[in-house]
């Protein structure tokens, strides 16, 4: 999350979703819902662009008020929720940047200067995201089968019950090594039909729900003109088999928020190996 705006809050604050080149349908944006507390969306014009904002209360949206609901999971995820439904509003005629979650300016001048300040960049943005969208990739450890615990044994000394306790260990890092070796498998395959990829930090057992570990957790900015090839490769991984170790899961086609980052060079490739700012990388299955 992101205040662009510093100091203390006032009235007038806005709130900003996302930048385009052309304006989304006023009909469409009408019926369109950002934050509940919020007036209509509406359109911006900015140095030739567009920035898709709402007007939302100073008294939720200041820095103090906004800093204590986001603390809160469930007002997290009624931001999280809001913004991307502010972010496909925008997106209805063409590509768009999608700005951080509670992006704020105080008032439209202050809004649309930004954008005007960062309209090189924002237009490399705009050029490389056309026809083009994101699909999310999580490949985590196959999970042992419920028998596959290491014995305990019993009478037969405490020597052959650490033999089997050390083969077993060692039989559980050689299944790891197998299964992050079919990982970067998968990846590689992925990347060959993919514009650009980017990797994000692997989740926890506890947000996955999952007792086997997350072995990757990537982003694919594909071609439209490309999609086929990448989802047919896709169908291989995640119908299982291909990579025993591993199981694939995939999300898309999505709107690029990771491949949109408006603070960093566009023109450069994402690096495979980066570990980005988790606010830039939202949990996209959420709003659908």
């Amino acid at each position: 999350m992101s205040a662009s705006a510093a100091g203390p809050a006032a009235p007038g604050i806005v709130c900003a979703f996302a930048v385009t080149r052309t304006p989304p349908d006023p009909a469409g944006l009408a019926v369109a819902r950002g934050h509940e507390e919020g007036g209509p969306l509406r359109v911006l014009r900015a140095g030739g662009l567009c920035l898709v904002v709402q007007d939302v209360p100073a008294d939720l949206f200041g820095e103090e008020a906004l800093t204590e609901r986001l603390n809160r999971p469930e007002d997290l995820e009624r931001c999280a929720r809001a913004h991307h439904r502010g972010v496909e509003a925008a997106a209805g005629r063409g590509p768009v940047v999608p700005l951080p979650m509670a992006t704020l300016y105080r008032g439209d001048l202050t809004a649309a200067r930004a954008v005007a300040d960062r309209r090189q960049v924002l237009d490399t943005l705009l050029d490389r995201l056309r026809d083009r969208t994101e699909w999310a990739v999580k490949v985590h450890a196959a999970e042992a089968a419920p028998g596959a615990a290491a014995a305990t044994g019993s009478g037969d000394g405490g020597r052959a019950y650490l033999s089997r306790v050390s083969a077993r260990r060692r039989e559980q890092r050689g299944a790891l090594g197998k299964a992050q070796a079919e990982a970067e498998a998968v990846d590689g395959a992925l990347r060959r039909h993919a514009v650009a990829a980017t990797r994000h930090r692997p989740q926890s057992e506890r947000l996955t729900g999952r007792r086997a570990p997350q072995l990757l957790n990537a982003a694919y900015l594909v071609a439209d003109a490309r999609r086929a090839d990448f989802t047919a490769a896709l169908a291989r991984f995640t119908a299982g088999g291909a990579h025993p170790a591993v199981r694939v899961d995939a999300s898309g086609p999505w709107i690029p928020y990771s491949f949109a980052r408006w603070d960093e060079d566009p023109q450069a490739d994402p690096d495979p190996q980066a570990d980005p700012d988790p606010q830039a990388d939202p949990d996209q299955e959420a709003p659908s």
